[in-house]
């Protein structure tokens, strides 16, 4: 796609969005340039919302005004290394994205601060780099203990080491099924397990099991500061039987 392909493209987007949404924005600009992040030179921010807050006697979209950019630059980048990146479905995904950041400034709600906190350590995990073990809890909440980081899904399941030993498989819902899995030889710490073959809105579904330790042994842990033991797996899921209610791929 080119610039002016893209620009194009994003000001139609824009037309489309409700403008009770977008009050207090006083447009989009679209930036040639890629914006890289400025200590991982192969991360790319698809766009900004900058957002000036004046001062009045009460909050809202008269008194706090934003715009959004948008980087062309890293569209382009990001599609040179995925030959199955779509450029309509990633514009108008990150278009949103930088409305809900207005949105939710207005209204003093920074979940979206928590999701790009959790893409930023997906990024390192991927890269080989030290990571936050736990980051996927700052992701969007799909239901009880289910977590959404941009497309990939991940479902927690707290294990005590007991527990996990005695277990010859282990079952978790989705998409209104019950499925199983063999039991991975170790329980670690954090334990991220890839499940293969299950829709996760066109992301990755892991299972990610959660060391259930005691106040001592954690504050042991903290004072001898021992790093948490992460591993990670594959597996390949079983249906067993119907779970109704369970989560699914559009949730989130």
């Amino acid at each position: 796609m080119t610039f002016e392909e893209f620009e194009a493209e994003a000001h139609r987007m824009w037309e489309k969005i409700p403008a009770e949404y977008k009050e207090g924005i006083d447009g989009i600009v679209v930036r040639r340039e890629a914006e890289a992040h400025p200590d991982h030179e192969d991360y790319y921010t698809m766009g900004m919302c900058f957002t000036e807050p004046y001062p009045s006697g009460y909050g809202g979209p008269d008194s706090t005004r934003s715009f959004l950019a948008l980087y062309y630059g890293s569209f382009a980048r990001v599609a040179d290394g995925d030959p199955d990146f779509s450029w309509e479905e990633e514009l108008w995904e990150t278009i949103t994205h930088e409305l809900r950041h207005h949105l939710e400034f207005l209204a003093e709600d920074d979940a979206l601060e928590g999701v790009d906190y959790a893409l930023e350590e997906s990024y390192k995990r991927e890269q080989g780099l030290d990571f936050d073990p736990w980051y996927f809890q700052s992701g969007l909440p799909v239901a009880r203990s289910v977590y959404r980081v941009e497309r990939d899904v991940y479902i927690e399941q707290p294990w005590r080491p007991d527990d996990f030993e005695r277990a010859r498989a282990i079952e978790f819902e989705w998409d209104g099924r019950c499925w199983a899995i063999d039991r991975p030889e170790e329980l670690g710490d954090v334990h991220y397990v890839w499940i293969h073959d299950l829709d996760a809105g066109g992301g990755r579904l892991q299972l990610v099991f959660l060391r259930n330790v005691g106040g001592w042994e954690r504050l042991w842990r903290v004072w001898r500061r021992q790093p948490p033991n992460v591993l990670e797996s594959e597996a390949e899921p079983r249906e067993v039987g119907s779970a109704p209610g369970s989560p699914g791929p559009d949730d989130g």
